[in-house]
């Protein structure tokens, strides 16, 4: 259970700050249609109230409330549909996520497509996710839908357009104030220097007074740097005015857009696939692993050549108490398979060098050194 609580809290986290975005925006969307109908019932009541009103006029004030009415009631129910379908996804993972003890080795492989899902879509590969996603059939239990608007965003600042990205800010204001986002700034910023890198310095002016004027105090240094941009040429060597207007600006705000997304639903910077990877390798990885190539277990993953490369930064696993593996058969030694050593000092298991022997008329071949040795040469290990 601990492990279900460690690994998938982006399963539910998600869902439910998409449910909680929609109800808020529909609080926000309904008080405004309310708004709409009291200010045309306030209209109805002074016609009412005047003497001059006729019947046309009354009915037409009539007609308004209605139709204001029926806004409100449209309204109402796209913002509740929307709410119920975000419910149910949040009820289906959790669903699923209950299945864990009864769902067996189903449960495990679709638990391990939801977290290739997720690897690919943060390193991009948009089509392999959907088609994992269709073929497995995760559509409800993956967060694809968020990564593909993302996807959009990011495109649009690698062709270096702010506009999809500011809609963005605009759409999820309240939530990245709290967060003290400084993305809408930075695109400002960038639209600025744009200005300036295309010889528009009066429309950088007035772009800076519709955009600057509402600054943090900490925002203060990086105006005074923009606003200096209009005494340079654009192929000034000046630091810190060359870094403005230098094009890696844009790689920047992307990946500053991407981390920003994911503290909006709460996802953690790296994806489960890979967490689960690096714990997984951690718990195997031994000083072993990277001697000789003699000494490297064929049963272990860390010493795969791929793998151990993977896990050369990771921390060795602690091990209080040590197992011991035979070479041969990757069976553990103990005492139904006792370790035997050879003459040349290899230790190999009990049953392994029985089997040998048995094939070989007595014979044992040491699979390291190709030695040939009668078994009645080996000796018991006794391990403290």
């Amino acid at each position: 259970m601990a492990d279900i609580k460690a690994l998938e809290h982006p399963t539910l986290k998600v869902p439910y700050e998409i449910l909680n975005k929609k109800f808020r925006a529909a609080q926000k969307q309904l008080d405004r249609e309310v708004s709409h109908v009291q200010a045309a019932a306030l209209e109805v009541e002074k016609g009412l109230l005047t003497e001059k009103c006729g019947a046309e006029e009354i009915n037409k004030l009539l007609g308004g409330m209605v139709d204001k009415l029926q806004v409100l009631k449209r309204k109402a129910e796209e913002s509740i549909c929307e709410e119920l379908q975000a419910g149910y996804v949040c009820k289906k993972r959790l669903e699923h996520l209950k299945e864990h003890t009864t769902g067996g080795q189903a449960w495990c492989r679709q638990r391990l497509d939801r977290m290739l899902v997720d690897y690919f879509l943060r390193q991009g590969y948009y089509n392999a996710a959907s088609s994992l996603t269709s073929h497995s059939q995760l559509s409800h239990l993956t967060n694809i839908d968020v990564f593909l608007v993302s996807r959009e965003v990011e495109k649009s600042l690698m062709n270096r357009e702010t506009g999809k990205c500011l809609a963005w800010c605009h759409d999820n204001r309240s939530k990245l104030r709290k967060l003290h986002s400084t993305m809408e700034f930075n695109l400002r910023v960038q639209e600025f220097v744009q200005l300036i890198k295309t010889e528009k310095r009066l429309s950088a002016v007035k772009h800076a007074r519709k955009y600057f004027s509402n600054f943090e105090e900490d925002q203060i240094a990086a105006i005074q740097h923009c606003m200096a941009l209009l005494a340079f040429p654009t192929n000034t060597e000046l630091s810190p005015y060359k870094e403005l207007l230098e094009d890696d600006r844009w790689g920047r705000l992307v990946e500053q857009f991407r981390q920003e997304n994911y503290k909006l639903y709460q996802l953690a910077s790296q994806s489960v696939f890979t967490v689960a990877l690096q714990a997984g390798l951690s718990a195997l990885k031994t000083p072993q692993c990277y001697g000789s190539s003699e000494g490297r277990n064929k049963s272990c993953p860390v010493c795969d050549e791929r793998l151990n490369k993977l896990a050369e930064l990771l921390p060795s696993a602690h091990c209080s108490h040590s197992r011991l593996i035979c070479n041969i058969s990757g069976v553990p030694l103990d005492e139904h398979n006792q370790p035997m050593m050879l003459p040349n000092n290899r230790v190999y298991g009990k049953q392994s060098l029985l089997q040998m022997a048995a094939e070989n008329n007595g014979q044992v071949i040491c699979p390291r050194t190709k030695e040939v040795f009668p078994y009645s040469s080996t000796d018991k290990v006794f391990v403290m």
